[in-house]
């Protein structure tokens, strides 16, 4: 059976629901939050089709990424700060519109971030993750669970494309990306399964 990168993006924050710029601060999941990352551990289950474990599980250290792993059924987790969301600098905790105010027509995509990450840099810790990743994938799934603007920059990095097209890959909280390959071609297999609305226990 082929081996495939399953992203998966932490439930819903106060910080992500209101588009605050969540890089290093800690900030926990809400209750709602905490549903979705069950729902996501039910459609991760799925979407794999197996009750073999992954050969890797990877998370960021803040608590919205572990604590979704954990809420996802996930085990053998293993935290990693190359998982970590990108750094915005002083843009920390700000909005797109407060950030504008003083930088118009900013994005992260396109515009630096003072005091934070570079895109070449947050390239480089992509390529670092899918690296590993890659080589775990002979021994079966690896399964990547962080934040919604890195995990745009390793779908673009997976596809051999500059970090800035990753604004072309939306993620919603606890939803799930599927990253695989055509006879050797990079693929994305599904893009942003929604975590359904479902009750789970």
């Amino acid at each position: 059976m082929t081996s495939h990168v399953y992203l998966l993006r932490h439930g819903q924050t106060e910080w992500s629901e209101s588009g605050r710029h969540t890089g290093f601060t800690d900030v926990p999941l809400t209750e709602a939050g905490v549903q979705q990352a069950r729902r996501a551990g039910a459609v991760l289950a799925r979407l794999r089709g197996t009750d073999l474990p992954p050969a890797l599980v990877l998370t960021s250290p803040r608590q919205r990424a572990w604590r979704t792993a954990e809420l996802a059924g996930l085990h053998d987790v293993e935290q990693t700060e190359e998982l970590a969301e990108w750094n915005y600098g002083d843009y920390e905790g700000l909005t797109t519109p407060q950030i504008r105010e003083t930088d118009p027509g900013w994005t992260v995509w396109t515009h630096a971030v003072p005091n934070g990450e570079t895109h070449d840099e947050v390239h480089a810790r992509a390529a670092k993750v899918l690296d590993r990743a890659r080589h775990a994938l002979q021994s079966g799934d690896v399964v990547l669970v962080g934040h919604g603007h890195f995990s745009r920059v390793l779908i673009a990095t997976w596809l051999n494309l500059p970090p800035s097209e990753g604004v072309h890959f939306g993620l919603d909280p606890a939803g799930t990306t599927v990253l695989g390959d055509e006879r050797g071609d990079p693929q994305v297999r599904r893009l942003n399964v929604p975590a359904w609305e479902v009750d789970v226990d």
